[in-house]
């Protein structure tokens, strides 16, 4: 059949519920400087249910973010700690590859904060060279719009031979644009010009995926989906410095309806798939059950 590679599902999400914080904007950021360990758990739980990949809890670690609640100082710092319990988590279970997490600047879902080009191809790549010696590939996530996804793009070729790998978020209600209203099939111009190793749709309903991912396939590279389990995307949440608590977890996508949909994704032809928010180590599980069970390797 076909060799697969299943990443991890939510991460910031899984670390706030374990920590037993209320959420915060930074989500689980916070926690990395006073409970890590709860991270390096994390990550060692979705390896025990079968994911190949650790996406490192760097998702908004940006000074912008950090300095909006005065951590700035702690940039470094917490990228160290995010990738040590990474690290920590793929040494406890003997194997896996570790993915440098690079989410979007500002805010997630706000295409409209467009941080000029040069500044926000810096910023990405600061990231990018303090994490390139300790991750074996970058993962772009949640990209809203094509001017997001090119400056994450340039970041990276300044500052990393390594993989990446580009993740996309599109529109609830239509896989085929992406949350600015822009085409994906318009990211291929882009995907030509930076040739990133493998291009994902995450971040969206599993719904939403398969039209998005018949267009990706066009692109002639891996492709994928990892999706969230929200019932919608809400106004508060798209406000200024917004907390999970602004969005609500669907009741109807346990662990076998999502592997349902991901194997519906794998049947489209891709090779990627894993979980995004509110998708935890049960799904993943579930979702590793039925790759083997239909004759899939995970990888």
């Amino acid at each position: 059949m076909t060799d697969i590679t299943l990443l991890d599902g939510s991460i910031g999400q899984e670390i706030v519920k374990r920590s037993g914080d209320r959420a915060t904007p930074l989500w689980s950021t916070s926690v990395m400087m006073e409970k890590p360990d709860v991270v390096g758990d994390v990550h060692l739980d979705y390896f025990r249910a079968g994911a190949t990949i650790a996406t490192t809890n760097t998702y908004a670690v940006y000074v912008d973010r950090l300095d909006r609640v005065g951590l700035e100082g702690e940039h470094l710092h917490l990228l160290d700690v995010a990738v040590e319990q990474a690290q920590r988590a793929r040494t406890a279970h003997g194997s896996g590859r570790i993915a440098g997490a690079l989410g979007p600047l500002g805010a997630t879902y706000r295409p409209d904060i467009a941080i000029e080009q040069e500044k926000a191809a810096e910023t990405f790549a600061i990231n990018v060279r303090h994490l390139d010696p300790h991750v074996d590939l970058f993962l772009i996530e949640t990209a809203s719009s094509l001017h997001q996804a090119r400056t994450a793009l340039m970041g990276c070729a300044r500052a990393t031979d390594k993989p990446v790998w580009l993740s996309v978020t599109v529109k609830d209600d239509d896989g085929t644009q992406l949350r600015s209203g822009e085409s994906i099939a318009d990211l291929a111009g882009i995907v030509s010009e930076f040739d990133p190793a493998a291009v994902l749709i995450n971040c969206s309903p599993p719904e939403a995926m398969a039209a998005g991912l018949e267009i990706v396939k066009t692109f002639g590279k891996p492709f994928g989906a990892y999706a969230n389990g929200f019932t919608r995307i809400s106004e508060d949440f798209l406000k200024e410095a917004p907390t999970v608590d602004a969005l609500e977890q669907r009741t109807d996508l346990g662990p076998k309806e999502y592997a349902a949909f991901a194997m519906g994704w794998i049947d489209q032809g891709a090779t990627i798939v894993g979980g995004c928010c509110e998708v935890g180590p049960a799904h993943i599980a579930e979702l590793a059950r039925q790759l083997r069970a239909a004759g899939h390797t995970i990888t």
